[in-house]
């Protein structure tokens, strides 16, 4: 059977440019029977059919002169959302990971922020869907060294890395999977994943840290306080569609 690069497929199925398609690829939007096209440059027969996942619109939550608060969908970066808006951002949340998103409106401002990121004065609460049973809370006060490569960062818990706590709080359990609270008392590159991973509970869809396969990191940051400055994001759709899934396994059980 003949074959084609991927993004060349897409991009005449979809009467885009072979460019637009490969970014579609390369953002995890891309599948075909319900399995993710992971390699742009993959060879696939030339009849395959692909499916393209729909990205919400990045909307406000909040702004006033100091600050825009955006409440940011999975698939788009920080920087992305930073170039749209046209201010610098407070902080970063991975590409795949959703939820509040804060960018600063004039530097003085900023300065005072960045200090109280320092001074672990900011509260910064996510939600995550986890393999296994976390049955209790659980505080994971282990240090994290990044280690940064061609491919992008990477964190790993080591004794000679940097201090970083994170709270973990269960919400709801299944038979595989919990819905957990995570708290994030520093704010080390990719801190929640790694502190996950260390504990043998790692987040779905989260392959770079041992999750298993899923359409993406399950990761939100759902709730964020700083000086009097208090602002949640609601969980998003894909959050309350693996809740629904269990419960109906339940009932048919």
């Amino acid at each position: 059977m003949k074959k084609e690069k991927a993004y060349i497929l897409l991009a005449k199925q979809e009467g885009i440019s072979n460019r637009a398609a490969k970014d579609l690829i390369d953002r995890g939007l891309v599948y075909t029977h319900d399995r993710k096209i992971k390699i742009a440059r993959g060879l696939l027969p030339v009849n395959t059919r692909f499916k393209i996942e729909k990205v919400p619109e990045a909307k406000k939550i909040f702004e006033d002169e100091n600050i825009l608060v955006v409440d940011k969908p999975s698939y788009i970066t920080s920087e992305e959302i930073s170039k749209k808006f046209k201010y610098p951002l407070l902080h970063r949340l991975d590409k795949e990971t959703s939820g509040i998103l804060v960018l600063t409106k004039n530097e003085d401002f900023r300065k005072k922020a960045i200090e109280e990121f320092k001074k672990q004065n900011v509260y910064k609460e996510y939600l995550a869907w986890v393999k296994g049973i976390v049955a209790e809370p659980e505080t994971i006060d282990l240090p994290i060294k990044v280690i940064k490569t061609k491919s992008g960062a990477f964190a790993k818990v080591s004794a000679d890395g940097e201090d970083a706590v994170t709270e973990i709080e269960p919400i709801l359990a299944f038979r595989t999977k919990s819905k957990i609270k995570a708290i994030i008392h520093t704010g080390k590159t990719h801190q929640i994943r790694a502190h996950l991973k260390a504990i043998d509970h790692p987040i779905i869809g989260d392959e770079k840290y041992g999750g298993e396969p899923y359409k993406r990191v399950m990761l939100h940051h759902h709730k964020f306080k700083i000086f009097d400055y208090e602002f949640e994001s609601p969980e998003p759709r894909d959050f309350k569609m693996q809740e629904q899934r269990d419960n109906t396994r339940k009932k048919k059980k």
